[in-house]
């Protein structure tokens, strides 16, 4: 069943059946009445409306990404404001209904059991919405997991080919005998992304600035070789550093640009990274190069890179994330990556 469907199903059905039980209530407690059916028939729409307003509130504002120690709060909070505002509506429709009785409606105690007892209720139902997206994400990580088995082979092969290593090693060779120095740092370079391969198959998700840190490692080993043909750019918002990527993601990206494009060009070209913030606190990865994108269909393991960066980010974000690329202009590749931000 579509989400959209099962949520306004619930939806429907829960609120109609917490209705009618306050009038079958009523009914076997000797105080049915006209109005109070009548009361229950208005309140069960508003319920309907007034919670969704809340879930509505919930993802705006991230709070399905939030931890539960720092959730709970939040939602008493969220549902103590629900509260009296109904509280306020039933003040409203018993005096419009005419069944209003001061005496009993306005006593202090009688206004804080029923907030409280609303309270309550509407903790119930925030219980079982982020029940539900918890246990959702649980199933999605188990996806996940059985997943990267097969996808970290090809991934591992696609990132850290053997080509690469192999014309890494030669660069550095080179530089032995010609910059002592620079080899020595180039070997901590290839060394340190090397290392950072190996936790592909214990992390979902690093620190921005670790991935991208890789990719200025990468990058320093690819102009050993390219030399002057290679020219790069980094234009960093600095709040992507509160953002976390799926491991060698980037650098995936990257070498996929240089691969496919720069190194196809006589003179070389030019690759940027560039980071954004934007709606709905989404980080934008925008890498940019020289070349021209054309993607072989008749190949079986065409675009490798792209399939798989594509595969991590629904695994790990859903549908929050999304990735693009395309012929931005004339001689200029763009690729396009949006992550949501993860609050801890």
């Amino acid at each position: 069943m579509n989400k959209k469907v099962l949520y306004w199903t619930l939806q429907i059905v829960g609120w109609t059946a917490y209705g009618l039980l306050n009038i079958s209530l009523a009914h076997f407690g000797g105080s049915f009445s006209k109005e109070q059916t009548l009361g229950q028939l208005i309140l069960v729409p508003f319920y309907i409306i007034i919670t969704h307003i809340y879930r509505i509130f919930i993802i705006r504002n991230g709070w399905l990404k939030i931890i539960i120690q720092k959730l709970v709060v939040r939602v008493i909070i969220a549902c103590f404001v629900l509260s009296i505002i109904n509280y306020a509506f039933l003040f409203l429709m018993t005096t419009f209904l005419g069944f209003f009785d001061p005496a009993f409606d306005l006593n202090p105690k009688v206004i804080f059991l029923n907030i409280l007892a609303y309270l309550i209720l509407f903790f119930l139902w925030s219980l079982v919405y982020f029940m539900y997206h918890y246990v959702e994400n649980y199933n999605r990580s188990l996806k996940f997991d059985a997943a990267m088995n097969e996808i970290e082979l090809n991934n591992l092969k696609s990132q850290l080919n053997p080509h690469f290593i192999f014309n890494a090693l030669n660069s550095v060779r080179a530089l032995v005998d010609e910059d002592p120095a620079k080899a020595k740092n180039s070997i901590t370079q290839l060394s340190n992304i090397l290392r950072n391969s190996l936790i592909l198959d214990k992390k979902r998700l690093i620190n921005f600035n670790d991935e991208l840190n890789t990719v200025i490692d990468f990058l320093a080993l690819e102009k050993i070789r390219y030399e002057e043909r290679l020219t790069t750019e980094f234009i960093i918002h600095p709040d992507s550093y509160k953002y976390q990527v799926p491991p060698l993601m980037i650098q995936t990206l990257v070498e996929n640009g240089i691969k496919h494009g720069i190194s196809s060009l006589t003179n070389g070209g030019r690759l940027s990274i560039e980071t954004e913030i934007v709606e709905k606190n989404c980080l934008n990865i925008n890498i940019r190069n020289s070349g021209h994108f054309k993607l072989d269909k008749r190949r079986k393991n065409k675009g490798f890179g792209i399939e798989n960066t594509k595969q991590r980010l629904k695994l790990i974000f859903d549908k929050e994330a999304s990735f693009s690329i395309k012929n931005e202009s004339e001689g200029t590749v763009l690729t396009t990556v949006k992550i949501p931000q993860i609050i801890y």
